[in-house]
C-alpha cells in the first residue's frame, strides 16, 4: 500500500528536489504541491494524506503553526534550512526533519523511520555548542520530554542508555551513547560506558570522577587524557 504525500514549501526548488526523491520511492505517491501553509490547510481539509513534507519558515503562517491548526495532522517530515527550528518541531510528534539542502540518502532514512518497524529514532541536530534545555527521548515506547539540566550522568545499558538524576529514579532510553553525546555538549565521555554532566562534578581523584549525589564513575584508560585536558589538570 502506497503512502500519499503532500509537499508544503514556499520555495519552488524545494518542490523539485522532493518530487524527484518521492518518485524514486515505490512506497510513496505524491498527491499535491502547496506553496504556503494556508493553501495546505485548505488542501488537507479536502484531501486526507498519509505524509506531509513540511517547510517550517514560511510567510503568513509557519509550518509549526499549520500543525497547531490541524485537529488530526498526518505524519510529518519537516524540511528546513534552519536546524535550530527542528528541536521545537519534535514537540509536535514529527517523524523526522530534513535539513536543506536535502540529500537523497538522508531522505531515505527519514522515510524508513516511518515505514520500517524498529527503525532508529531521529537525532535532534545540534546547531551550536550551547546545550539544549531539554530533549525528547524514546522512553517506554513514548517520546518523553527530559530536562537536560537534571541529568547527572548517562550509563550504557546494553542496547539502551540509562539516565541518572538526583531527585528521581533512573530512566531507560533507546537512544545510543553516541546520539546523546552529540546532543549534549555539557556532557563529556569519561568511559566507553559513561557520559557525565560537568555541572555535577565534585572532584577528580585518581582514575575516578565523583559527582554530586554520590555517584562514583571510572575514567577509561583511552579517555583519561581528554578528561584531564578538559579540566586542565
Amino acid at each position: 500500500m502506497k503512502l500519499s504525500c503532500l509537499i508544503v514549501d514556499d520555495e519552488p526548488p524545494a518542490h523539485v528536489v522532493l518530487e524527484r526523491y518521492i518518485e524514486k520511492i515505490e512506497r510513496l505517491t505524491l498527491l499535491g504541491h502547496c506553496y504556503n501553509a494556508l493553501d495546505a490547510l485548505n488542501f488537507l481539509h479536502q484531501h486526507p494524506i498519509d505524509l506531509l513534507f513540511l517547510d517550517i519558515d514560511m510567510p503568513e503562517l509557519s509550518g509549526l503553526e499549520l500543525l497547531t491548526a490541524l485537529k488530526n495532522p498526518p505524519r510529518v517530515i519537516l524540511t528546513t534550512a534552519y536546524a535550530e527550528f527542528a528541536l521545537e518541531g519534535y514537540e509536535y510528534g514529527v517523524v523526522d526533519y530534513l535539513l536543506k539542502p536535502i540529500r537523497f540518502e538522508r531522505f531515505i532514512k527519514a522515510v524508513d523511520r516511518l515505514i520500517a518497524p524498529g527503525a532508529e529514532p531521529p537525532v535532534v541536530p545540534s546547531t551550536s555548542h550551547a546545550a539544549p534545555s531539554y530533549l525528547l527521548l524514546n522512553i517506554n515506547n513514548a517520546r518523553q520530554k527530559i530536562d537536560t539540566a537534571d541529568i547527572v550522568y548517562i550509563a550504557a545499558a546494553g542496547n539502551y542508555t540509562q539516565l541518572h538524576f538526583l531527585q528521581q529514579r533512573p530512566l531507560l532510553a533507546s537512544e545510543t551513547m553516541g546520539d546523546l553525546q552529540k546532543l549534549l555538549p555539557q556532557f563529556i565521555r569519561v568511559h566507553k560506558s559513561y557520559l557525565i554532566n560537568v555541572d555535577y562534578l565534585s572532584r577528580l581523584e585518581g582514575n575516578r570522577v565523583y559527582l554530586q549525589g554520590g555517584a562514583e564513575i571510572p575514567i577509561g584508560v583511552s579517555y583519561k587524557q581528554s578528561v584531564l585536558s578538559y579540566f586542565k589538570v
